[in-house]
């Protein structure tokens, strides 16, 4: 795969990344000021200044991102068709339909697959999950839906700037520019690179989070990274193989399983 430069300039590329990442926030955002009780208000603080707050540190990494993105995926042929139809004019719709069959599938497959593999790795973490944890998390129909909107726009759309264009370019162009820059871009090796160890990292990402609800052991940190992990190379995979948008379909997808499981445990 050739190296291509998009036709579209450095600040163009780095705009419409960005602005395309900011509903995702907007929504993460959102969801913490209808969703956090009064009492968790931290003193000198009021709800909807903790939920700006919440916002800032996802804003950052994704500016950060999208620059580090706008340089790196066009040197190393990375496609995106929404910075392509600046340069050519050609709808996003008229080139991602041929591949929303395959994002849509492998998305809810590799969601059903996680939380199959969840429950079959359960047994072995359970204990290290306090009864008081399992008991905070249990979901109602109004929490489940409030996250809806951050599952499809900030885990879809935001994460997979953040990951796959931002992180996994910058690995792809550093392996590249390592292995002696060759024509034709990047070779199976160095994408495949890219594509796990962005995937880990995107995986332990997760711990912070978790480490705030239960104290971390081997056993959580395991199945944290890896489950997390599998999803990642898959959407690092279609990013390599087709587009960002593509991987970002199916990142989307991916959530469906696992918001039809939130929905049937608030039934149960």
């Amino acid at each position: 795969m050739p190296p291509t430069t998009y036709g579209v300039s450095f600040g163009k590329r780095f705009g419409v990344t960005l602005l395309a990442g900011v509903p995702g926030i907007v929504a993460l955002v959102g969801y913490i000021y209808v969703t956090t009780p009064p009492t968790a208000v931290p003193v000198g603080l009021s709800l909807p200044l903790l939920a700006i707050l919440s916002g800032i540190n996802p804003l950052l990494l994704l500016g950060v991102a999208c620059l580090l993105g706008a340089y790196a995926a066009p040197r190393v042929g990375l496609r995106s068709y929404l910075i392509d139809r600046m340069g050519a004019g050609k709808g996003i719709w008229e080139r991602l339909r041929e591949e929303v069959g395959l994002a849509v599938g492998s998305g809810i497959l590799g969601g059903a697959l996680i939380v199959i593999l969840d429950a079959v790795m359960m047994p072995f973490v359970a204990q290290d999950l306090p009864q008081s944890v399992i008991g905070a998390t249990r979901p109602t129909v109004a929490t489940v839906l409030a996250y809806a909107p951050v599952r499809f726009l900030y885990g879809g759309i935001t994460e997979e700037l953040m990951l796959r264009f931002g992180l996994m370019s910058v690995l792809a162009f550093v392996g590249w520019y390592i292995t002696g820059r060759q024509a034709d871009g990047p070779g199976p090796g160095v994408m495949w690179t890219a594509i796990v160890v962005s995937a880990v990292l995107f995986g332990v990402g997760h711990l912070p989070a978790l480490a705030q609800s239960v104290g971390l052991t081997p056993a959580l940190i395991a199945r944290t990274v890896l489950l997390n992990a599998i999803a990642g190379i898959l959407f690092g995979w279609l990013y390599w193989q087709r587009s960002l948008e593509t991987a970002m379909v199916a990142h989307a997808s991916f959530h469906i399983p696992l918001l039809g499981l939130s929905l049937v445990q608030v039934a149960l």
